[in-house]
């Protein structure tokens, strides 16, 4: 049962383009003056001449290669620097406001993180830009460095330490 099913499948598939190529087409106007077409004759319509559709030979024993290309992993060098404050640079500030921003060559991409390091200590979470305000800094000399960090929360770069020096007003 399944072969016949088969057999008619593959005569249909192939006589389906046969047949549609030897159709005719036919013309003419309706009562309101439209043009009408149609594959069935009717009194009163011209056969339309078509041109025979166009054919292309597909080649034979074409030759293929597959190539053999490994890919390579490509890794960007991230540059991290410290824009603001300058190395030994003073800071006045009553309130121990300091205010850091920084930058990363080429283009920070999602999924980076930057982690401030005050005084060799973490400060707060890793986070996704590169601008840094720290409160209530103490009197006397810091260092700060950024490092970047990957989707994995691995050091990809680091800046160098920038060192600053807080001055505040003694109280007496």
């Amino acid at each position: 049962m399944i072969k016949i099913l088969l057999l008619a499948l593959l005569i249909l598939s192939i006589a389906t383009p046969v047949y549609s190529s030897s159709a005719k087409i036919y013309v003419w106007r309706s009562e309101k003056g439209v043009l009408v077409y149609s594959d069935t004759p009717r009194p009163g319509a011209e056969e339309v001449k078509t041109k025979k559709g166009n054919v292309i030979k597909s080649f034979k024993n074409i030759e293929t290669q597959t190539l053999d290309i490994k890919t390579k992993k490509i890794t960007e060098e991230y540059q991290v620097v410290i824009n603001q404050p300058k190395d030994n640079s003073t800071i006045r500030d009553n309130t121990g406001s300091v205010y850091i921003s920084g930058s990363i060559k080429p283009i920070f991409k999602r999924g980076l993180k930057i982690q401030l390091i005050v005084d060799d200590k973490p400060h707060l979470k890793p986070q996704a830009h590169t601008m840094f305000s720290l409160r209530n800094i103490d009197r006397g000399e810091h260092q700060i460095k950024m490092k970047l960090l990957n989707e994995k929360g691995k050091v990809i770069a680091s800046s160098k330490a920038i060192t600053f020096y807080m001055h505040r007003a003694s109280v007496n």
